[in-house]
């Protein structure tokens, strides 16, 4: 689809969004039973007033399969192509599957699940390490009905059973063990604890990875032994547009985490359409997302989307720097990726250790890069444009959330503008995709129209949007419907310049008001990050007596640099340089590394929590990547 074609159809996704969406549905989804209407409800202020569990339905009526749409459909031409590649943290190991040994092996699992008693609605755990009974798992699952909730591996067993318990989970599928930058994961061992406290768990069916010694229960089976004798085929259940299709936890940085509720229809095809086109996706093309499933970047864009496509997509299952920081340049001329989707802060961290770990590849194979999670900042976009793409591909910075289910606003791939720094926005999320209205609200609800800064809020609804969560729509409700009547609250601030793009300025949470100025903390960070001295920066409010608000700013430095006082006083005037007097940093201190959830966001609330002295109040801290990072900086703020 090329530029014009892209806006001619967002035109018709807006003016006429029953006909266009029931043309979408119909091209690109297989139905066993055609719905009767495109949408239903949906009206967000409605939402309010009603009684309704569900906020919108979408291709009523409808009924078809996940599995077969991602699977069933292309055995006919794609039945020897391969669906997924896989490649493990050790080098070498390397396993590829064909769309047909897809189908063989989902199916399998798909009449071992039933033969345990998991039938349609059940909720089925799935806490895996990035192997392919991972994906497996949730397409045998989606296979017969069952609800599946994937929880990202790295989680401890006390997260773990708090998601378990909330879904009253049937079944976990787990495995012995994990391997993780040349570690070994006591996987295994996490759900055992795990379930010291889930009565509602009778299978649990144990894939063996590592071939590590685990404890043994009555009711462990082997996810080998339990599929081998099962038959290829499964019979499908067929599903309603607006059956459940999955639960996925957020995170949350206090209280319960929100069970995000996906339904089959809509989600579908939004992921699937958002791949194709704002992906980019052709004919031929080696697709690598590096999320993990555990997020859901990595259902929609790991599974979902490239399979419904009739996509090849890589799953990797270690980590960026090993045995050392070449390994994703190496694999990307390995497998020959053509589309290479991945998180600014993983570049960041790439980009410190320096350019010559890219020196054992050449990425010849690269057509398109892309970005999510986060914004961009500059430095780190021109690094991943020159030195990754070489120049050749352009660079897609998406936005969206585990509530919207697929990307929602995105440059368009075939803009030229993108593959010169000068003309591309690093950082802009840019224009939004079919059927997507986003407006800027003030902090009275009132449209700010033209360009303006405010907070980002989507008008009307979307096939992919949550439909509630799990067990407490109220809590949904209150969440993203009721603090602007009329609106999806997206809880991000955003700004939309002349020509009418947007660019995200960070949670609202995170936008500080210095002396009646708001400032978003991504615009901090970027200006901290353009100094050669820093690989990644972080951006908190604090309080301060005269402003209101102060700002701290917590920084990495580049491999060889030391920090000194000398450097502190430069990178202070540094930001005011690059953004004004205003922004000048009233603390500023140097992190051997800056706390992170398993996804790879920054987690904030910790750093502003620490930077005011409230150490006690710190609360959950079970989705770091690693806890010993907070010790660090509580360490280094005492000297």
């Amino acid at each position: 689809m090329d530029i014009q074609q892209y806006k001619n159809a967002y035109k018709k996704s807006i003016e006429d969004p029953q006909t266009f969406w029931q043309e979408q549905a119909l091209q690109n989804l297989h139905w066993f039973t055609t719905f009767s209407e495109v949408k239903r409800g949906g009206n967000f202020k409605e939402l309010l007033n009603n009684n309704s569990e569900t906020t919108a339905e979408w291709f009523v009526g409808g009924e078809l399969n996940i599995s077969y749409n991602c699977i069933d459909r292309h055995l006919s031409t794609r039945h020897s192509q391969v669906a997924i590649i896989w490649e493990g943290d050790e080098l070498n190991d390397i396993r590829t599957f064909t769309y047909q040994q897809v189908h063989d092996e989902v199916c399998r699992l798909a009449n071992a699940l039933r033969a345990q008693g998991v039938s349609k609605g059940d909720r089925v755990c799935i806490y895996l390490p990035m192997i392919p009974e991972a994906a497996f798992s949730m397409l045998a699952c989606a296979r017969i009905g069952a609800i599946h909730s994937v929880v990202f591996a790295g989680f401890s067993p006390q997260a773990l059973s708090q998601r378990i318990q909330d879904a009253e989970a049937k079944c976990v599928i787990t495995s012995d063990g994990g391997r993780r930058g040349g570690k070994s994961l006591p996987i295994k061992a996490s759900v055992d604890e795990a379930l010291m406290h889930c009565n509602s768990v009778k299978r649990v069916f144990v894939v063996q990875h590592t071939k590590q010694k685990i404890e043994w229960n009555a009711r462990d089976v082997w996810y080998h032994q339990i599929t081998a004798h099962e038959p290829p085929n499964a019979e499908l259940e067929i599903q309603q547009a607006e059956d459940p299709l999955f639960i996925l936890y957020t995170s949350g940085s206090t209280g319960k985490p929100k069970g995000v509720l996906h339904t089959t229809a809509g989600y579908l095809l939004n992921a699937s359409l958002t791949h194709r086109i704002l992906l980019d996706h052709r004919e031929g093309d080696i697709y690598w997302c590096t999320a993990d499933i555990g997020w859901i970047t990595g259902h929609s864009y790991v599974v979902y989307g490239p399979l419904a496509n009739g996509g090849t997509t890589l799953m990797y299952e270690g980590v960026p720097t090993h045995p050392n920081a070449s390994r994703w340049w190496e694999m990307i001329d390995r497998h020959r990726v053509t589309t290479f989707y991945t998180a600014p802060t993983a570049i960041r961290a790439l980009m410190a250790q320096g350019e010559h770990y890219l020196k054992n590849s050449h990425r010849k194979s690269l057509r398109l890069l892309g970005t999510v999670g986060e914004p961009i900042n500059p430095e780190a976009w021109r690094w991943y444009h020159e030195n990754v793409g070489k120049k050749r591909c352009a660079i897609v910075d998406t936005w969206w959330q585990t509530e919207t289910g697929a990307i929602m606003i995105s440059p368009h791939p075939q803009n030229q503008t993108l593959l010169h720094f000068e003309t591309a926005k690093p950082g802009a999320a840019q224009q939004p995709f079919f059927g997507i209205e986003p407006v800027l609200l003030n902090t009275d609800g009132k449209e700010i129209h033209g360009a303006g800064e405010g907070l980002l809020a989507i008008k009307n609804t979307w096939p992919s949007q949550l439909r509630t969560l799990y067990k407490d729509h109220e809590r949904c409700l209150k969440t993203y419907f009721a603090p602007y009547p009329g609106y999806y609250f997206t809880g991000d601030g955003a700004r939309r310049d002349a020509e009418g793009d947007y660019w995200i300025t960070g949670r609202v949470d995170d936008v500080l008001n210095i002396s009646g100025h708001r400032l978003g903390t991504a615009e901090l960070e970027s200006a901290l990050v353009l100094h050669p001295a820093v690989a990644e920066a972080a951006v908190v409010g604090i309080p301060h007596d005269i402003k209101g608000q102060g700002i701290c700013a917590y920084v990495c430095l580049m491999e060889g640099q030391t920090f000194t006082d000398q450097l502190r006083q430069e990178l202070i005037q540094w930001v005011a340089k690059q953004v004004g007097p205003i922004a000048k940093p009233d603390q500023l201190h140097c992190a051997k590394a800056l706390p992170k959830t398993r996804s790879g966001k920054i987690m904030r609330r910790i750093l502003r929590v620490i930077a005011e002295g409230r150490i006690n109040e710190l609360g959950d801290t079970s989705t770091l990547a690693d806890p010993s990072v907070v010790e660090s900086l509580i360490e280094g703020m005492k000297k």
